[in-house]
């Protein structure tokens, strides 16, 4: 969401400053930037770095950790930090001028904060003290640390962190991705042909066919597996998140230790804890479940006397503050007064489980602290948002898959606006979802596809084709290790893909004779197994005939709903082999000529690019200075290695997709590895900024290891933090 806001604020011309080159500023630079006294600490610590600045700290007390935790995230990613704070509240306005109040208007009517109060109340005591020895480790580097670039970019003040903030910005994580495929289709709503295009792109069924998953969502998704050791001899556990492509990342490797917790793995800037990672005993993943979180609810029936109206006042960069009104009801804020969710002068509530108040930093904190599969389980109970499969591994051998989050009992799952009404009464929690402990085939995967079983826990789910391809590929290990996992993560076969090409060549070929160049391209696709390399010309070829060939079977109001789903290619798939091959044949005909008069003999990644950038890249003229990356990448929506796409012709930036990766073998406290695309460090002209991009498009990683002499030898370069007068 930050990232089309500030996105969005190109349409001003922002002059941004230039930002350093690259790998201007050395590792030592930047740490000799810490401040390493007086801090908010009661005995003397130290912070181990490796040559990537990922930090390993050892702490002597417990209560030291968490602050430890907010200096160096705030060390590497303050900027970041900042600027996502601002979005939760509905500040962007502040930073990037009056483009970005139509967003602060959304941003305040859904209102992140919204369900902050309560949580606060009901916070336990020892979570309330992380936290508040987290921020204080935020604060200690924002009081004495030089401000990042971004201070100068958005004209940031130093405003002091609080609990609430970090509260407010954990809903912000928690953003239910069904919210962007209602604006494809809120417009469609009622009109020719609705109820035909909702059910095409809604399961209802219990069991849907694995070759037919009808499922939208947009954006939200990862892929995670355990392995036990009855399936290979060791137990493994391996992730890599699927999120916006864009720079600083958005996660940053760290380990550490204190008498009372161990842990490494993958923290997000903004958060105390480790959300993807390992401790003494376990590991733990998660990936979006797409769980049933948010309804629009039809409250066009209400009377003013049932509608809550407060003004807020935003502040505009360059311009004078403007005034927001947010109106709520019993069902939630009317969202249909932003004007990306009108419909046909309907008012519309957002109905959403993170207006509830719940505990997922209380849960986070105890998935680190876990021992065994019971106290993993337990800890998911007061984890409502976002809905997560958490795939879990223990150095025993054992592994399983827990449901976290909390179901609407009383939701109303059968069309996109729902009849009015008031909050929801009650919640099913994890501990009545399902779970599965050490099933028969050994290993457990998740792909954002449907859970097995027959609660039914969402709506739009994602292809079972990535869950399906991880399973083949895991199944076919005699004896995992850590290359094999490495070449997991970077699979690009899709056999969707590769089933639909079929389709389609055999649609040519029943036409009738082809001219040479044609058949030539018939002979190409039909040979192709659904890999989605660089140097594939097949799979280039592919995605242009399907391009033209959906632009000239489906309406625009179709396409726009399918672009919304990470199952398209199954659904146009399901559609076209419902046509006779002789009524189909003349327009894959003409899409395969359309195909061929641009770049024909292009490879894959001459058209699919992994390009980095800042949001910053966006601007006009100075924008080219945030850009950073522009290079060939393989993969695609549907592969292992997910580096998305919508339709495309032509060369191409992906913007979403797999942006980091996780390794661990359960089995030996050193053999843990991660690897980002990009860098630790968020500083514009650090060596660190990007310096992982390479280790990232060749399958390699870092090593993180949680065993002493390890630690010493794999993070030789020490920091040292001198508590506050009064400290011991």
């Amino acid at each position: 969401m930050a990232l089309g806001a500030l996105r969005f604020a190109t349409w001003l011309g922002l002059a941004a400053p230039r930002p350093p080159g690259p790998a201007t500023v050395g590792l030592a630079e930047r740490l000799a930037a810490l401040p390493l006294q007086d801090a908010p600490i009661k005995r003397l610590a130290i912070v181990r770095w490796n040559r990537y600045a990922v930090p390993f700290i050892k702490a002597e007390d417990d209560g030291d950790l968490p602050v430890l935790i907010g200096i160096v995230q705030a060390h590497l990613r303050l900027g970041q930090m900042e600027v996502l704070r601002r979005v939760a509240a509905g500040r962007m306005s502040e930073m990037v001028g009056k483009a970005a109040f139509e967003l602060d208007r959304t941003v305040r009517i859904i209102g992140f904060a919204r369900a902050v109060p309560e949580m606060l109340r009901r916070l336990p005591p020892a979570t309330r003290s992380w936290i508040e020895a987290y921020v204080s480790g935020i604060n200690h580097v924002l009081a004495k640390a030089p401000p990042p670039l971004e201070f100068r970019l958005f004209a940031l003040e130093r405003e002091p962190w609080t609990v609430a903030d970090v509260l407010t910005l954990g809903r912000l994580y928690a953003f239910d991705n069904s919210w962007l495929v209602w604006l494809r289709l809120i417009g469609s709503h009622g009109g020719p042909g609705w109820r035909e295009l909702w059910d095409r792109i809604s399961a209802h069924t219990t069991a849907p066919p694995r070759e037919i998953v009808l499922g939208v969502n947009n954006r939200g998704g990862s892929n995670a597996l355990a392995i036990a050791a009855k399936h290979g001899g060791k137990p493994w556990l391996a992730a890599d998140p699927h999120l916006g492509l864009s720079l600083p990342s958005n996660w940053l490797a760290v380990g550490y230790r204190a008498p009372g917790h161990r842990a490494v793995g993958l923290t997000i800037p903004g958060t105390p804890f480790i959300a993807t990672g390992r401790n003494d005993w376990i590991g733990w993943a998660g990936t979006s479940l797409h769980a049933y979180a948010s309804e629009l609810c039809d409250v066009s029936d209400l009377s003013a006397a049932e509608i809550e109206v407060r003004p807020e006042t935003v502040r505009v960069r360059w311009g004078r503050s403007r005034t927001v009104t947010v109106r709520t009801c019993a069902a939630g804020p009317i969202l249909s007064d932003s004007r990306f969710f009108r419909a046909a002068g309907r008012t519309l509530a957002l109905r959403w489980v993170g207006h509830a108040a719940s505990d997922e930093m209380t849960a986070m904190l105890r998935f680190e602290r876990a021992h065994n599969w019971t106290s993993f389980r337990a800890a998911l109970a007061s984890f409502a948002v976002p809905g997560l499969n958490m795939i879990y591994g223990d150095k025993e051998g054992h592994i399983g898959h827990g449901l976290a989050g909390w179901i609407p009992a009383d939701l109303q799952p059968n069309d996109l606006i729902a009849s009015g009404g008031g909050p929801w009464k009650a919640f099913v929690t994890s501990n009545e979802l399902p779970s599965w402990f050490d099933p028969d085939d050994g290993f457990v995967v998740s792909a954002n596809d449907r859970p097995k079983g027959e609660q039914i826990v969402g709506r739009f789910f994602a292809s079972f084709g990535r869950a399906d391809r991880l399973s083949a590929l895991v199944r076919g290990m005699v004896r995992p290790d850590l290359g094999m996992l490495a070449e997991l993560q970077q699979d690009v076969r899709s056999l969707s893909a590769q089933r639909l090409a079929q389709l389609l060549c055999r649609t040519l070929r029943s036409s009738g004779s082809l001219p040479p160049s044609l058949e030539r391209c018939v002979a190409r696709l039909a040979a192709w197994d659904g890999g989605y390399e660089e140097t594939s010309k097949a799979a280039a070829l592919f995605e242009r005939l399907l391009f033209h060939v959906a632009h000239r079977f489906y309406r625009n109001r179709v396409l726009a709903a399918y672009g919304a789903s990470w199952a398209m290619r199954d659904l146009i798939l399901h559609d076209l082999e419902a046509v006779p091959a002789n009524e189909l044949a003349p327009l894959v005909r003409e899409a395969l000529r359309r195909s061929v008069r641009h770049r024909g003999n292009a490879g894959w990644g001459e058209l699919h690019r992994l390009r980095l950038d800042h949001p910053l890249g966006g601007i006009p003229v100075v924008g080219r200075c945030y850009r950073f990356l522009d290079l060939p990448t393989g993969g695609g929506s549907d592969t292992v290695m997910k580096t998305a796409n919508p339709l495309v012709k032509g060369r191409h930036a992906v913007r979403f997709g797999s942006n980091a990766r996780f390794v661990t073998d359960l089995s030996d406290l050193d053999e843990n590895h991660v690897v980002l695309l990009g860098g630790q460090d968020g500083w514009f002209g650090s060596a660190n900024f990007l310096d992982q991009v390479e280790l990232w498009r060749r399958g390699a990683y870092v090593r993180l290891p949680l065993g002493e002499k390890a630690v010493e030898s794999e993070f030789p370069i020490v920091t040292a933090f001198a508590p506050a007068k009064g400290g011991s």
